[in-house]
This record gives structure tokens, C-alpha cells and sequence, in this order.
């Protein structure tokens, strides 16, 4: 290191006898302590959960390191990051992190709220010295007498991802990982090496391969930043098309490593291998589409992504995956659709796709019910999105989980609310629907007793459904109605 070059290196960090660092994919952005119960929010950053809670509760939204805003409309568990915190504990022998009590995260937000000009950024940079600040979520990274802990997930093929804007898994160590740097390698012969033997006949050399690239990936972002050539993305890509599937999968789950960085996100989409991806979507195994799922959710979320691989027809397979019997699959399926439905174009080709019924459907059975209303909010922004909600029953269908109290969530209950209040742009038609499933009654109740977004929304609506329309207090001539047939009088009326 001190010869000013970089090694390739996987879990291995240098420290003193007594103190070791954790990688800072393990430390929440806000708390700036090891995370006990990590969760990856709607804009895919992760964060510990009461962390997250607290900034809700008083209306707070850091600004990260790389100048995001996090999003904390959903909050989903990410048991696998979580393992892999647990993984590298055991590692170094390190006692396990404990969770974030509510009324430490509150104090330490307002503590930001009130030296906002105290970037987080700013704070991560002094984390030599206060990323184990709070004495609730404390971890005094020293040696501990033995204990390990083990996890089934401890696999090389499972991919869990971590990071900001990224999946909701992150790949746990293996003992068959390089665990030891090799001092005389370069950047550019480990990348040439890895790339003879992904170009290698021999499927021994594939999987040793990308399974190698799989490692050196996984936490290292130097490293993601430098492997990401045109030429070893060219010889990535025919491997994600293999039909071994141990090559395949740590194929798959390298790419995903490689799409958490920021600059690479262009670079894999231009680089052709969105194709191969899809195709894994389509007849992969399940493991496989896993990781492609996942590989999508982290692409989409970069704006310059969306149109291209929306054009290049990962739409339809994204909306099949919604009902894998795979968990992980599902709510990377439905957050790569929830960021690529952003843009016009494929918010389009998803109503064509007859993609509201299947959407609907998802959230009649409650199964991924906060990540598919995000979804249908985008949906709501175009004209023909609203049309078909109306013709699907949208309007039904919400208001009966707000009226049934079915929402899981503050933020479940502002999604709905601002689906309906999207629907409530369609004039006479929504009025009609809207009073046949008797909303006023439910709108009435969210407006008292609702958050404030959702009490807002509910305003809106309600006034939409008060307003009196030219077109409502037009007199209708029975005569005309009677000499012309219904339906053509029905045409001039509206």
C-alpha cells in the first residue's frame, strides 16, 4: 500500500491489536453506529431501522454523502445485510451490535436538525472517532472470547446486496473466499487474470473466476470502480447467458456488485448486457433471477437507465417476477418497476401491458401491497394510466383498504391516498365511482385522523367531489335522449 498502488483485497482490514473499523456499507448514515436492524427504504439507501423512524417522526430527510435525499415512504427489513454484519462480527470476533432505542435515534436527529448546517456527509468523514458514539447501539470493536455465529445464508450462492440505492440483499462471505492479499498483484493484473479465465474454455476457469470477481466486489468500492472495463463486461456478459449454473449465478451476483456504484450504472447498460439479463429473467434459475432482479432494481435507479431498459423489454418479465415464490425476487421485481415507471415512456408501455389488473390483484392479497401502490401512484401521473384504474375498479379497491383499516403502515396509508387523489383528475367518472363506493364517509375520517400528507390528500379529494361541474348542471332532454337512442345522447353529454 505504501507504494502508492492498490491491491485487490476481500474482508481484510488493517487495524490495531485493539480497534478495527467496519466497512462503512455496515454503518447507518444518521446514527454513524454499526447497524442491529438494518432496513432499506423506498430510494433503496439502508439505514437502521429506528433511525429511519425517528427522522419520520420529526419530519427530517438527511442529505447523504453523494448529495441524495433518502426516501422514507417504505421501510423494508434487510435481514441479509444484517447477516453479513453479523458474518464480519463473528469474523473478528467483535461482540454484535444492539438496536438503536427510539429515544436515542429522536435526540440524535434533533441534535442534526440543529446543526443542519453540519452536513452527514461531514460527520461520516469523522467517523475514526465518533461512528460508536451512541451508547445504546455502542460497539467496542475489540477482541471478545470466542463465539461464532453461523448462518445458513453463509453461501456463494446467495447474493445479497447492500449500499445506497441498491437491493435488498447483499452477499454474505463464504470460506472458500480469497481471504488473503497477495502484496505483488497490480490493479491491472488482477483484471487481466480475471479476465483470461472468464474467457476461458474451461468452466472450472469461469466459475473461479466470477466467483473471484464476486468476492473482490462485494464490499471493496475501489475495486467496483476499477474492474468495470468495457472488456471485462464484454466477457462478463456471455457467462450470464451460461447454462452452468454456479457460473451463471456468481455471474449474475459480480454484475449486481459492480451496478452499486453510482458510475458504473451507465456503463453496464451501454455495455449491452441488459439483453442477457432479461433472458435470465425469463428462464433463469431461481437463484439467478434473483440477482437479475436485483440487478435491475440497482440499474433502474439511475435516470439515464430507465427509458433504455424499458425499450429493451424488461418490462414484461419484471411483472411476472412479482409473483415468484421468492421473496427477495418480489420486492426487486416491484422496485425495479417502481423507478423505471418514472418516466413516461414505460409508464406507457406498462398500461399496455395490461400491468393495473396484475398490480391490483397484488394489492387485493396484500402481498407486496406498499411497493405495488408506489407503482400505481406513478401510473396515476398519466391519462391513460387513471383510465385503466378506473376500468380495473382502482377506485374500489382503495377506498376498501382505507375504510378496512388493511394498511400496514403510515406510509402504506399515504400511498393509497395519493393513488386515489391521482384518480380523482378524471372528473365525472371518478365523482360517480367514488360516491358508489361511498368515499366521502372514509375521506371524512383520514382528513380528521390521518397523517398530515394523508389528511392533505383527503382535503383535495373531497373538495373535487363537492365541486359542482357546467357538465352536471346541464338539463338533459329526455326528448332529444329518446329520438337519438341513449348512447348517442350519452356521447354529447360528456
Amino acid at each position: 500500500m505504501g507504494s502508492g498502488k492498490h491491491i485487490w483485497k476481500t474482508f481484510f482490514y488493517r487495524s490495531s491489536p485493539n480497534t478495527l473499523k467496519p466497512p462503512k456499507e455496515f454503518i447507518c448514515p444518521v446514527s454513524n453506529s454499526l447497524m442491529a436492524d438494518p432496513v432499506i427504504v423506498s430510494s433503496g439507501h439502508t439505514f437502521e431501522r429506528n433511525s429511519v423512524q425517528a427522522c419520520r417522526n420529526l419530519g427530517f430527510k438527511p442529505t447523504l454523502s453523494d448529495g441524495s435525499v433518502p426516501d422514507f415512504s417504505t421501510v423494508i427489513q434487510n435481514i441479509a445485510i444484517k447477516f453479513t454484519i453479523l458474518n464480519w462480527c463473528d469474523k473478528f470476533s467483535i461482540d454484535c451490535p444492539k438496536p438503536l432505542p427510539l429515544d436515542d435515534a429522536e435526540n440524535l436527529v434533533r441534535t442534526l436538525m440543529a446543526n443542519s448546517d453540519e452536513s452527514i456527509s461531514e460527520l461520516a468523514d469523522d467517523s475514526d472517532s465518533n461512528y460508536m458514539k451512541l451508547t445504546h447501539a455502542e460497539t467496542e470493536l475489540t477482541q471478545r472470547p470466542t463465539h461464532f455465529y453461523s448462518s445458513s445464508d453463509d453461501s456463494l450462492l446467495t447474493t445479497p446486496l447492500q449500499l445506497a440505492t441498491r437491493p435488498s440483499f447483499c452477499s454474505s462471505p463464504s470460506s472458500s473466499e480469497i481471504e488473503i492479499v497477495n502484496p505483488n498483484s497490480t490493479e491491472e493484473e488482477e483484471e487481466e487474470d480475471i479476465i483470461v479465465k472468464l474467457k476461458s474454455p474451461q468452466v472450472f476457469e469461469q466459475e473461479e473466476a466470477v466467483i473471484s470477481l464476486r468476492n473482490i466486489t462485494r464490499t471493496n468500492e475501489e475495486s467496483r470502480v476499477s474492474l468495470c472495463t468495457p472488456r471485462l463486461l464484454s466477457a462478463l456478459r456471455s457467462l450470464i447467458a451460461s447454462r452452468y449454473a454456479a457460473v451463471q449465478i456468481n455471474s449474475v451476483a459480480a454484475l449486481v456488485n459492480l451496478s452499486l456504484e453510482k458510475t458504473n450504472k451507465v456503463k453496464i447498460v451501454r455495455a449491452g448486457i441488459v439483453p442477457s439479463l432479461i433472458d435470465v429473467l425469463k428462464g433463469g434459475s431461481p437463484e439467478s433471477q434473483e440477482h437479475a432482479a436485483g440487478a435491475f432494481f440497482s440499474l433502474a435507479v439511475d435516470d439515464n437507465n430507465k427509458t433504455a431498459i424499458g425499450a429493451l423489454g424488461a418490462l414484461p418479465p419484471l411483472l411476472h417476477l412479482l409473483r415468484s415464490s421468492s421473496e427477495r425476487t418480489r420486492h426487486d421485481a416491484a422496485m425495479a418497476l417502481y423507478h423505471l415507471s418514472l418516466v413516461q415512456s414505460n409508464r406507457s408501455k406498462l398500461v399496455k401491458l395490461g400491468s393495473v389488473q396484475t398490480l391490483l390483484g397484488l394489492v387485493r392479497s396484500g402481498d407486496l401491497m406498499g411497493r405495488v401502490l408506489l407503482v400505481l401512484c406513478n401510473l396515476g401521473t398519466c391519462n391513460e394510466g387513471r383510465v385503466a384504474m378506473l376500468d380495473a375498479g382502482a377506485v374500489g379497491v382503495f377506498v376498501d383498504m382505507l375504510r378496512d383499516d388493511e394498511l400496514n403502515s403510515t406510509g402504506t396509508l399515504e400511498n393509497c391516498i395519493a393513488a386515489l387523489y391521482s384518480l380523482s383528475h378524471c372528473g365525472l367518472r371518478f365523482k360517480g365511482l367514488a360516491k358508489e363506493a361511498q368515499a366521502m364517509e372514509v375521506l371524512n375520517k383520514i382528513e380528521r385522523t390521518g397523517t398530515e400528507r394523508a389528511r392533505v390528500k383527503a382535503k383535495r379529494i373531497l373538495q373535487v367531489m363537492k365541486e359542482r361541474n357546467q357538465q352536471e348542471e346541464v338539463e338533459i332532454n329526455w326528448e332529444k335522449v329518446l329520438d337519438l337512442g341513449f348512447s348517442r345522447a350519452r356521447t354529447q353529454i360528456l
